[in-house]
C-alpha cells in the first residue's frame, strides 16, 4: 500500500468520525483532505470523489444511528426524497463552475450556518416529534433548497440538512443528526453519478476512503452518544467545526479572485 492509500484510508476515517459525530461536515473535510492531502489534483474530480465516499460513509453510519434509535424516519425520508431533484440540478450547474470559485462560496456559506447554529435556541427539541402534513410541507420545501445548494457545490449537504431538519420538524439535534445522514447518502450519490457520467470519480480513491470512514463512523457515533446528555454541546461543536473549516476553504480558494 503507497504512501497516498494510506492517507486516503486516514482521511476517510477523519470524515467518516465527522459525520457519526454530527452527521455533516464529512464532503467540507473530504474535498480539502482529497486535494491538499491525498493529492488528487483536479477540484471537480475531488468533488466527485468525495460525493461518491461521503454517501457511502452516510448510509454505513445510518444504519447504527437507526439501531440506537436516533433517525426518525418519515421526516428522514421526505426531507431526503425531496431533496434528491434539488441534487441532481444543483449538481449539474455546479460542473460548469470553476472549482476554486465554487469552494469560496461555499466557505461563506459555512460561515452563515455555523453562525445560526450558534444562536440560542429556547428549547431543545422534541425528541418525540411526529410528521403531520404542516412539517412535510416544510421539509419538502427546504429539502428542495438544501439538495440544490448541496448538489451545486458538490457536497454531501449535512451542514445544511441538520439545521434544516430542526427547523422543519423542530426534532431534537440527536435526531436531526440520524436523520440527516439519510439525505446525506441521497444526495451525494445522486452528485456523485452526475459527475460519475463524465469520468470525474477517482473510484479507487474513493473505496479507499469508505474503508476508513466505516470505523471512523463507529467512533464518531460512540462520541454522539457520550455528549447528547449535554445541552448544547453537539450544536457548539457542529459550529464550531463549520467555523474552521470555512476559514480554510476561505483561504485556500481565495486565490481564484486575485
Amino acid at each position: 500500500m503507497s504512501a497516498a492509500d494510506i492517507l486516503a484510508v486516514l482521511s476517510g476515517g477523519a470524515v467518516g468520525f465527522t459525520l457519526g459525530l454530527v452527521g455533516g461536515g464529512g464532503s467540507i473535510l473530504a474535498v480539502p483532505l482529497l486535494l491538499y492531502v491525498v493529492g488528487i489534483q483536479s477540484p471537480h474530480v475531488a468533488i466527485g470523489t468525495s460525493a461518491l465516499a461521503v454517501s457511502a460513509n452516510a448510509f454505513a453510519n445510518l444504519i447504527a444511528h437507526s439501531r440506537s434509535g436516533n433517525v426518525k424516519w418519515p421526516c428522514a425520508v421526505v426531507f431526503g426524497l425531496s431533496g434528491v431533484t434539488g441534487a441532481f440540478v444543483g449538481s449539474s450547474l455546479g460542473k460548469l463552475v470553476d472549482g476554486e470559485k465554487l469552494l469560496f462560496f461555499f466557505g461563506l456559506v459555512m460561515v452563515a450556518v455555523a453562525l445560526a447554529m450558534l444562536r440560542p435556541r429556547r428549547t431543545e427539541g422534541d425528541p418525540g416529534v411526529r410528521i403531520n402534513p404542516a412539517i412535510a410541507l416544510r421539509l419538502i420545501g427546504i429539502g428542495l433548497l438544501t439538495g440544490l445548494l448541496a448538489g451545486f457545490f458538490g457536497i454531501g449537504g449535512g451542514f445544511l440538512i441538520v439545521p434544516g431538519i430542526i427547523l422543519g420538524s423542530g426534532m431534537a439535534m440527536l435526531n436531526a443528526v440520524g436523520s440527516s445522514l439519510f439525505s446525506v447518502g441521497a444526495f451525494g450519490l445522486t452528485t456523485a453519478a452526475t459527475y460519475a457520467y463524465d469520468g470525474l470519480v477517482d473510484w479507487t480513491v474513493a473505496a479507499e476512503f469508505v474503508a476508513g470512514g466505516i470505523a471512523g463512523g463507529l467512533a464518531g457515533i460512540a462520541a454522539a452518544k457520550r455528549l447528547a446528555p449535554h445541552k448544547g454541546v453537539l450544536n457548539r461543536l457542529f459550529a464550531a467545526l463549520v467555523l474552521v473549516v470555512a476559514a480554510y476553504v476561505l483561504w485556500r480558494s481565495s486565490a481564484a479572485w486575485i
